[in-house]
């Protein structure tokens, strides 16, 4: 805040500018004027809150000089100091809308206390044109949120808010159009309070540097362009979110829906904006529109058999380095796709949940085990906030654990470790040294061990899970015979329907057509 002393006496105006400390009260203090005519020269470019001026100067009176500011600056505050204690000069200077007079033998206390006074009441007045201020751009932002993101037409029984049509009357030519686009911000820390200050910043500095209007909703800057105006072009706009990028030391996220020819149609390039949004964990640029997204129809949604089979051959051998390279190939691979969206990005990640979900109830099947209600593994959250790899791989991760955990009880574990490595590779050639390899054990140990818990030897038993697997898919799939015996690990279609045959006692289509 800014005070003016005003006296054609040296001595008065050098003398109350250092008696007082005009610093510490809270003001800074002007060079000190030396005639009403040269306050009213510096008005203009100084714009003091208070003026100290004496009642009688050589030329224009003090009480003339109040009686011309309040002309144009109404509401500055003027103290009066005189040498004449008159009751007709207070008279007149109250008239003349002075806020204070005070005799020049006042002690410096009366004075400072007059100034405070002063003081305090700009305070107010600034502090009740602040609070308008707010309300009407609250006012204003809420009217402008409701008018872009309304819902159906209810455009049409609306105005346009005030802000829209000054944005309007910028325009240039007639080859022009509106666009919404959404900003988002990163960079300042994951704390609630540091995201909102940063979108605050950035809705500051985009209104400073473009020709927009805009407001905050969700944490975004919801920002109405009007395309044709002068000097606004895309270039630059790029360089305003490379300013403010620079300026804030932050990352902008700009998203533009499509253009529309009328305000009313404000509300579709909010909703194609928000669609293109929606798209910010799969795009390698941090601009894009929505014509970049439109004609998406979506990628794969479920993992190949093949896919399955390779994570259930991970998830089996305990290897968290693989599994996170495996989950990562798997979902660069998906972002990769050109036809690659939400939801199906979303669809393919789950599924990939549920493959491992059913690989467990599969093992523990073969093993015999149930689980208990607080070893079931939580679903899959695969929300889109944060790219999918170190979620899935979390996830994909538990349930490994899970699994390796219950067979570290007992002394059985290797045996369970070799059953369920057998169930899940029951369509490859298995002998007992691959399987002896797989549990790290020596081949005759492990034959050993196999017919004191199973009660079979090694072999019956690979030929009876063969067998088993066989009579399924014959039961439930119109497959080729030969296709059956390839699908349980036969290459010899001869050879397994004599194996089948002497364990069920009829041939594989004997056994289709009984049990289809």
């Amino acid at each position: 805040m800014k005070i003016l002393i005003a006296d054609d006496e040296v001595i008065i105006r050098t003398g109350l500018a250092k008696v007082i400390k005009w610093r510490e009260l809270g003001l800074d203090l002007l060079t000190p004027a030396e005639s009403a005519e040269e306050v009213l020269a510096r008005l203009p470019n100084e714009q003091p809150d208070i003026l100290l001026t004496d009642i009688r100067m050589n030329g224009m009176t003090g009480l003339e000089l109040a009686a011309e500011i309040k002309k144009t600056y109404p509401k500055m505050e003027i103290i009066i100091l005189s040498g004449y204690d008159d009751f007709s000069y207070a008279q007149q200077a109250i008239r003349n809308g002075v806020s204070d007079y005070l005799l020049k033998t006042s002690r410096p206390e009366e004075i400072i206390k007059a100034v405070l006074k002063a003081k305090q009441r700009v305070e107010e007045r600034l502090e009740l044109h602040t609070l308008d201020r707010q309300k009407q751009l609250q006012e204003h932002q809420r009217l402008l949120e409701q008018w872009v993101t309304q819902e159906g037409k209810a455009a049409a029984l609306l105005t346009p808010p005030e802000s829209l049509r000054e944005l309007d009357a910028g325009r240039v030519g007639e080859n022009s159009s509106w666009q919404v686009i959404i900003l988002a911000a990163g960079g300042w820390g994951e704390a609630r309070s540091d995201s909102a200050l940063l979108t605050f910043a950035v809705d500051n500095a985009i209104r400073d540097l473009l020709p927009c209007v805009s407001f905050i909703r969700q944490e975004r800057v919801i920002v109405v362009i009007r395309t044709g105006i002068s000097g606004f072009d895309k270039q630059i706009q790029r360089s305003v979110y490379e300013k403010i990028e620079q300026l804030l030391k932050c990352e902008i996220v700009a998203v533009a829906g499509k253009p529309v020819e009328d305000a009313m149609e404000l509300y579709d390039s909010y909703e194609t904006a928000s669609e293109a949004y929606g798209f910010r964990r799969l795009m390698r640029s941090r601009q894009w529109e929505y014509a970049d997204i439109a004609g998406r129809v979506g990628g794969k949604m479920v993992c190949t058999t093949e896919e399955e089979k390779e994570l259930s051959t991970i998830l089996l051998d305990n290897d968290p380095m693989v599994l996170k390279s495996w989950v990562h190939r798997y979902v660069e691979d998906l972002l990769a796709d050109p036809e690659v969206t939400p939801q199906s990005l979303q669809a393919a990640v789950q599924s990939v949940a549920i493959a491992a979900h059913r690989w467990l109830d599969r093992v523990l099947a073969a093993i015999g085990k149930e689980r208990n209600p607080g070893e079931k593994p939580e679903p899959f959250d695969s929300d889109l906030e944060r790219l999918p790899v170190d979620g899935l791989f979390q996830h994909l991760y538990h349930v490994m654990k899970l699994y390796h955990h219950k067979l570290a009880e007992g002394g059985n574990t290797h045996i369970h470790k070799a059953i369920t490595y057998i169930e899940e590779r029951i369509g490859h050639d298995l002998g007992l040294q691959q399987v002896a390899q797989h549990v790290h054990l020596h081949p005759n140990h492990l034959s050993d061990l196999f017919k004191k818990e199973t009660g079979m030897k090694f072999v019956d038993y690979v030929t009876k899970k063969k067998m088993q697997r066989a009579m399924d898919i014959l039961s439930h799939s119109p497959v080729k015979i030969s296709e059956v015996a390839a699908m349980v690990g036969y290459e010899d279609v001869k050879y397994f329907g004599q194996m089948f045959k002497k364990h069920t006692g009829m041939t594989p289509s004997q056994y289709r057509e009984a049990h289809s």
